[in-house]
């Protein structure tokens, strides 16, 4: 490989970069990839979805042995050893870096520990972690540089911590006894959930009216109830101001402060861009506007993963890297799409809580009218065997085509019972070829073909 003539500049090792830099590495492209973490999984593995799932699935069992006399089964409930949930996490992390290392060992991609300075509309200068500098001229150019935990501008936001913080390979905070969530979105019930469960007492601000915001009404309703039991929650809630109260912190809020030993910030995340963007023709503050083939307004800057803001989610970067990857391989043709609204989301509390495609207002808003089937958890056999009865699937159709357009569950098993449905909603799947599927049982996922057989029955 020249040292500084390259095909393409992939700039982030997480969903949005690696997938398309191995794609085109196997090509035979020549292919150089920097990150400033130094190794591929972006903030995912970093901070995000895989540590704080492997916290989450530590909850979930120490939960179902609080509720296990159901079953006949009699014993206390464990104690938590929170060095030791978080030596879980950090060994889950390792595991996985380790895997991604021996990825790159085998690859010829040019991997740089460091950040990236866009210096021309076809040149970046990578600035290394020791310091050193090299520059890159490209064919191509991969932006896909992710997102970053965001902070309300409030005086003593700096005093909360952040997902980075709880979930970070080697985190040092104390377990949160008494924790203050700004935010109630994904984030915030998803740590809100997991706290309670290994013995927390949680308590949740959110400035709209429900958690959730933006989801389907029947689903945030559904887990705000849900949550309500376990969880405190205030709506409604106005956050003015963080400061210290003695050992621990005291919210400022208009409607009423609130005191807890560590405060969340869990109020989204903004998109992260490299220094000297607008060389290439792109907005140097706001999200690159994207088309269906990731491309920017310069045609030869790709922009997928979180840093486009259009659906911020690590298995849904992970598709539009390998997008972007096909379109460069094929010069440029749109031999490849991305359809963002076949990405699943899922909310890993509990009950979890997930869905795709388009809810019923929107359906209706898109097509005059939609047609919606559901399927209550109370008569499924497995919710009854779990003795986790409180759920349901909604599924919405397009009447005309018949077509699935939307799903969306709360319940045991959503976070993979969406799968099949993405699935659906992708492929533009009628009801008939979901009612014609013999689905096992008894696992909930019958529910799915009971669903769909009451389409116009």
């Amino acid at each position: 490989m020249d040292g500084h003539d390259v095909d393409v500049v992939v700039v982030g090792g997480g969903g949005g970069g690696y997938p398309a830099a191995f794609l085109l590495d196997r090509a035979g492209r020549r292919v150089v990839m920097v990150d400033p973490i130094g190794n591929l999984g972006g903030d995912c593995l970093a901070e995000g979805c895989v540590p704080s799932k492997a916290v989450r699935e530590t909850s979930l069992r120490r939960a179902r042995a609080r509720h296990q006399g159901v079953f006949g089964l009699r014993g206390g409930t464990p104690d938590v050893d929170w060095p030791g949930v978080l030596a879980h996490k950090d060994h889950v992390q390792r595991t996985r870096y380790a895997q991604h290392s021996a990825e790159l060992a085998s690859s010829k991609i040019r991997f740089h520990t460091g950040h990236v300075r866009v210096v021309s509309d076809n040149s970046v200068e990578v600035v290394e972690a020791s310091g050193a500098a090299v520059r890159y001229r490209f064919s191509d150019l991969v932006l896909a540089t992710g997102s970053a935990p965001s902070r309300l501008a409030v005086p003593g936001a700096e005093l909360a911590v952040t997902s980075h913080d709880l979930f970070r390979l080697d985190a040092d905070i104390g377990f949160p006894a008494r924790p203050v969530i700004i935010g109630g979105g994904y984030i915030g019930v998803e740590v809100a959930s997991m706290l309670e469960n290994l013995g927390a007492s949680p308590l949740i601000l959110e400035a709209t009216p429900e958690v959730l915001p933006g989801f389907d009404a029947e689903l945030t309703e559904g887990l705000h109830r849900a949550l309500a039991g376990r969880v405190e929650i205030r709506t409604g809630a106005f956050v003015t101001a963080v400061e210290r109260s003695g050992s621990g912190y005291r919210v400022g809020a208009e409607d009423a402060a609130a005191t807890g030993d560590v405060v969340v910030m869990a109020t989204g995340r903004h998109v992260v861009l490299p220094e000297g963007v607008d060389q290439l023709g792109l907005d140097p503050v706001a999200p690159p506007t994207v088309d269906c083939q990731l491309r920017t307004s310069n045609p030869h800057v790709y922009a997928p993963g979180d840093v486009n803001a259009k659906s911020m989610l690590f298995h849904s970067a992970v598709r539009q890297s390998l997008v972007a990857g096909h379109v460069i391989l094929a010069g440029g043709q749109a031999v490849d799409a991305m359809n963002f609204e076949a990405v699943p989301m899922t909310v890993f509390t509990e009950p979890e809580a997930a869905h795709v495609g388009l809810t019923e207002r929107q359906g209706c808003e898109r097509f005059g009218d939609v047609e919606v089937t559901r399927y209550d958890y109370r008569v499924d056999a497995r919710a009854q065997i779990l003795d986790e009865t409180d759920g349901f699937i909604k599924l919405v159709w397009d009447p005309p085509s018949t077509r699935l357009v939307g799903a969306q569950i709360l319940g045991a098993d959503a976070a993979q019972l969406i799968a099949p449905l993405a699935l659906a909603v992708n492929s533009g799947a009628s009801a008939a070829t979901l009612a014609e599927v013999a689905f096992p049982h008894p696992m909930i996922s019958e529910g799915i073909n009971k669903a769909a057989r009451a389409f116009r029955a």
